[in-house]
């Protein structure tokens, strides 16, 4: 079992060591090793550098690093111990202060002074831990590690003699149960005090395990095993409960912190596996690291990163059918000594891509240029291009490349969210998809992708930015005050806002607004003059994100396009944009398929009814629409339905207190409204119907609406304003090369019209649309029948558009 330094960084923290061990003694024999308390090294490593530079602060800082560690021993030990344990652990200090006088007279830090300094951290901590057990009468063993693992010259590991020593130990004590080791320190050839680098408790672990034939090796840290992705980054990120040897290393190879592969390699030779656990939270699962794992439901495990990433670039028409360039770029960099961490390379073998450490791109440029300074010279290649500021993002798992469809998703997940991928690799492994992605974008990257792989199963959020805070707007934002939970439970959505912007005022907040407080948060918001929500918008990245247009403005979805750009779905109740120009409402579709993200609009035929969806159904499955009547809008009926002969203007108004008109009611009246309704229901049916195409007769005034009230009264009949498509045959459109269609339009009318009883719209009522739909497959007609008007209806709709997407 092995602690690293913030697992017994203060008393409270080794007493939780203490427990867990003690465990794993009733169970089996075991092998404890520890680092450092957290910090401990750096501080080692600071007062060797400090008395290097002959400055007696030094002294100040070993006091200050003694009197922490007897801090630590008065408060984990009673009493009776704590007196033999301090003089152990000052005896330790005054050697240490030994060699860091002599490093003080000397004016220099050999590297053999500084693994005897460096070594005292594990030897502090390893000795109170001792006696920490030995306090709650758990007998133990404590062993010098520098009398177990040994180093050659080069300072590499005598892994054979390491093994001969540790079982020699365990073996010469068959009656104890718990031996304690301090990890990172190994003596050399000479018996001089030595480290073991980066991780070195780690290797120290992995070197007993091997020596005695663990069954498990055990590492505790702060985290519970490796996660999916960062969490810092990815909240919802979980634990990986199991992983092969070689897909941890690629994580860990990657960014993942966890593990660093060559401390482990020893037990993964041997096939011992690793488990990861909390010392924090010892009760959660953890990751446990072997050979065969389960494999579970999926081949993908995680994702991880690596930051400051350089690509260097070697173009040129040189290249082309000359062999040898690949090998002489390659060893360039071998001489120089950098390392690649990924290539990539043109099939035309026109340019070379490589991915390197940021710190070694001057070193490679110069190291290129000097070696290829002759073909530059005749300009068969242009000087070694350098780009800095990237990062790699690696998709990680078993035969990952074998995961049908996993490169494709991962690029999808991040094209349709607006991220650029520079570079991509798949690792020869089988085990990593690696993208290069600018490092202002890798944590965007991280979560799309994470979305996209981890979180399909579970309830995923959905982030709104609102433009509207009017009477739709309000009604919509009170739906998600009163029923998020609902919405949560039966959609696996969670619907947050993130964004609410009027005419003055914007605010976004990426953690969710409180809807409840939305206008008053708004009114406290920044000014939304010039654009300034939708730039705001255009800076942000955040998964799951849907534009909801709530206004009526002539001018908001001149902002769609570069909302989609940046991986914006949009949803409107607005009908000017699909009314406009029929050019404006193919090009709004046509940008949104090209961004893959999503256009939905439903509200702008009849609320919460189904009427685009339900034509753009049978169209899609090659039904021919031969006749659609509708009565789409609500205010109109209203009036209709409520007309008595009496006066038009006391009504109007009434329904414009009830919300059941557009902010201007004078575009109800002209007929405009249910103009703009018609042209989208034609334009979904394939007709490329301008406005001009129609023959609209506006609402009639009040004198003349008396007169065809009585009229239709005493016929039996009732008044209804109905819009009248008949569809015409599909014709070649002027693309015909492209053997495009084009649905032609023999009749659009809009105009009053008296119904007898026969009719389904004679028994409308109140604000109630009504769409009767006629195809080839439906001859007696589809009616669409409901609440075509008011707030919370179109509000309704939203949400339906929003959970549909």
């Amino acid at each position: 079992m092995k602690f690293g330094g913030t697992s017994v960084a203060t008393a409270d923290n080794i007493s939780k060591v203490i427990s867990i061990v003690n465990k794993a003694v009733k169970k089996d024999r075991t092998i404890l090793v520890c680092s450092a308390i957290s910090k401990c090294t750096d501080a080692l490593i600071a007062i060797g550098g400090t008395a290097a530079k002959r400055d007696e602060k030094y002294k100040n800082m070993i006091d200050v690093l003694q009197a922490r560690h007897h801090e630590i021993i008065s408060e984990l030990l009673p009493p009776e111990y704590v007196s033999s344990v301090t003089k152990t652990v000052d005896q330790l200090f005054d050697s240490l202060r030994g060699i860091a006088y002599g490093v003080y007279l000397l004016g220099e830090l050999s590297p053999t002074s500084l693994d005897a300094i460096q070594s005292y951290g594990e030897l502090f901590s390893t000795k109170i831990i001792a006696a920490g057990f030995s306090a709650k009468g758990i007998d133990n063993h404590w062993v010098d590690s520098r009398k177990i693992v040994r180093t050659n010259a080069d300072r590499s590991v005598d892994i054979q003699q390491t093994s001969k020593n540790i079982f020699a130990v365990v073996d010469s004590s068959p009656s104890v149960n718990l031996f304690i080791l301090p990890g990172f320190i190994a003596s050399d050839e000479q018996g001089r005090t030595s480290t073991l680098g980066r991780g070195g408790s780690d290797y120290t672990a992995s070197l007993l395990a091997v020596g005695v034939n663990a069954r498990l090796l055990e590492i505790w840290t702060d985290v519970s095993g490796m996660m999916t992705a960062n969490p810092k980054i990815v909240p919802q990120a979980r634990t990986i409960r199991n992983i092969s040897y070689r897909a941890a290393l690629e994580l860990s190879h990657f960014g993942a912190k966890v593990i660093f592969p060559p401390t482990i390699q020893p037990v993964v030779a041997e096939g011992i596996p690793i488990y990861v656990k909390n010392t924090f939270s010892p009760q959660d699962a953890g990751t446990l690291i072997e050979k065969n794992p389960p494999r579970g439901d999926g081949n993908v495990i995680g994702i991880s990163n690596s930051d400051n990433i350089a690509l260097i670039s070697l173009e040129g028409s040189g290249m082309v059918g000359v062999p040898g360039f690949s090998s002489r770029l390659f060893d360039a960099l071998t001489r120089a000594g950098i390392n690649i961490i990924l290539i990539t390379q043109a099939s035309s073998v026109h340019t070379m891509c490589i991915a390197i450490s940021e710190k070694d791109a001057p070193k490679a440029k110069k190291a290129a240029d000097d070696c290829f300074a002759y073909e530059i010279s005749l300009g068969k290649l242009r000087p070694l291009k350098v780009e800095k500021g990237f990062s790699i993002v690696c998709l990680v798992g078993d035969d990952v490349i074998g995961h049908s469809g996993a490169t494709g998703r991962m690029l999808v997940a991040l094209g349709r969210n607006g991220i650029p991928v520079r570079a991509t690799a798949q690792g020869s492994s089988e085990r990593n998809i690696s993208v290069i992605v600018t490092s202002g974008r890798v944590d965007d990257a991280i979560r799309h992708i994470h979305n996209e792989f981890f979180e399909a199963h579970i309830i995923r959020t959905v982030n709104l930015f609102i433009a509207g805070y009017g009477t739709v707007g309000k009604a919509f934002m009170n739906i998600l005050t009163q029923k998020s939970n609902f919405i949560a439970l039966n959609t696996g959505k969670r619907i947050k806002v993130c964004g609410l912007s009027n005419s003055r005022k914007y605010i976004i907040d990426a953690e969710g607004i409180d809807t409840s407080k939305a206008g008053e948060l708004l009114e406290r918001g920044e000014s939304a003059e010039a654009g300034a929500f939708f730039e705001a918008l255009s800076g942000l990245s955040i998964a799951d994100s849907i534009f909801v247009d709530c206004t009526a403005s002539p001018t908001t979805f001149v902002k769609y396009s570069s909302l989609f750009h940046h991986g914006y779905s949009v949803v409107a109740c607005n009908k000017i944009p699909f009314s406009g120009p029929y050019s404006q409402y193919s090009d709004l579709k046509l940008d949104a398929f090209r961004a893959g993200v999503r256009l939905k609009y439903e509200t702008t035929a009849g609320a919460a009814l189904p009427i685009i969806c339900t034509i753009a159904q049978l169209v899609e499955a090659g039904d021919k629409i031969s006749k659609i009547e509708a009565v789409v809008s609500g205010t109109l009926n209203y009036l209709l339905s409520n007309y008595d002969g009496g006066d038009l203007d006391a009504l109007v108004k009434d329904a414009h207190d009830k919300g059941y008109t557009e902010p201007d009611p004078s575009v109800d009246l002209s007929g405009t409204d249910v103009l703009r309704k018609l042209l989208i229901m034609a334009r979904e049916c394939g007709c490329q119907l301008e406005a001009e195409d129609v023959e609209l007769e506006p609402f009639p005034d009040g004198k003349t609406l008396k007169k065809e009230y009585a009229k239709a009264a005493k016929a039996g009949k009732r008044l209804r304003y109905v819009a009248t498509l008949i569809p015409g045959p599909r014709v070649s459109g002027p693309d015909s090369e492209d053997n495009v269609e084009v649905v032609t339009c023999e009749s659009a009318k809009i105009g009053i019209q008296a119904v007898d009883a026969d009719s389904p719209m004679y028994n409308l009522e109140g604000t109630d649309n009504e769409v009767i739909i006629t195809s080839e497959n439906y001859p007696n007609s589809i009616v669409i029948r409901g609440a075509g008007a008011g707030a919370p209806q179109t509000a309704g709709g939203l949400l339906g558009d929003i959970l549909s997407i």
